[in-house]
Formats: C-alpha cells, sequence, structure tokens
C-alpha cells in the first residue's frame, strides 16, 4: 500500500502531505485515519504510547468520541527526506459543553510508502468560550 506523496520529500510535497493529513482527521473517521499510519507505527500522544493501527485506530475512536465538533488545522513547520514536524491547533468541546483549544507539535517519520511510521505529538488544552472558536471545518485539499 502506497500513501503519496512519497519521500523524499520537498517543500511542495511536504506542504501537501500536512494538508492531506488534515482533511483526514478531519472526517473524524478512525479507519480512514489509521490506514496512514504503517501496521506497526509507534505513537507517543501526550502520555500515550501506543504501536500499530488496531491501537491507533481504537485510540481514534475514544478520541472522537469525547471531543465533539472538533475541527483541527496543521501547518508545516520543517522537513527532510523522510520526517515533517508540525504545528496544531484543534477546537472541541466536552459532553458538558466546554470548549477546549488545543495546541501542540508533532514530529512524523515516514517508510518509503509515505506510511507514516512514528507520531511523537506534544499537546496542550486551553478552556474557551464558544465565542472565541475559530478553527472550523473548511472543504477538503483536492489533491
Amino acid at each position: 500500500m502506497s500513501r503519496p506523496p512519497l519521500p523524499p520529500f520537498t517543500a511542495e510535497t511536504a506542504a501537501l502531505k500536512v494538508q492531506l493529513a488534515e482533511d483526514a482527521w478531519n472526517t473524524r473517521d478512525p479507519e480512514r485515519v489509521s490506514l496512514a499510519y504503517s501496521p506497526d507505527s509507534v505513537w507517543r500522544n501526550r502520555s500515550e504510547f501506543l504501536t500499530g493501527r488496531e491501537e491507533i485506530r481504537a485510540f481514534l475512536t475514544d478520541k472522537w468520541a469525547k471531543e465533539n465538533g472538533y475541527a483541527l488545522r496543521k501547518q508545516l513547520w520543517a522537513f527532510t527526506d523522510d520526517r515533517i514536524a508540525v504545528r496544531f491547533q484543534y477546537e472541541w468541546h466536552d459532553e458538558a459543553g466546554q470548549w477546549w483549544r488545543s495546541h501542540g507539535n508533532e514530529l512524523w517519520a515516514f517508510d518509503a510508502d509515505g506510511l507514516m511510521t512514528r507520531r511523537e505529538a506534544s499537546i496542550n488544552d486551553v478552556p474557551i468560550d464558544e465565542s472565541e472558536r475559530s478553527i472550523f471545518i473548511r472543504q477538503p485539499h483536492a489533491g
């Protein structure tokens, strides 16, 4: 299975990879999103450590069951041949109706087929008023 764009990345293909990831995550479809990761992908998400697509899929299913109204923006920070650094923000609300803005950075590593083999995510949450929301779902990239 191949997941273009493939390494080695250029500025253009790294930016496209980030945009495609944003589009996929905004679907909140754990199955679709999990297919971007290698079968043995290793994750650190905050203080959780995951290995493999099955654990990633289960994690995402739980995440989006709790994070209502989830909307994400990702931005390319830096890249090399097979690695990408991203900064991101997303907004969501909990079951009590409290809105949150989550800020973070991700470090990604890819195999030759363009599947992510490693994801390191550091994330901080800030409570916000619903009137402070600034992130909404936009049309996916047509690439």
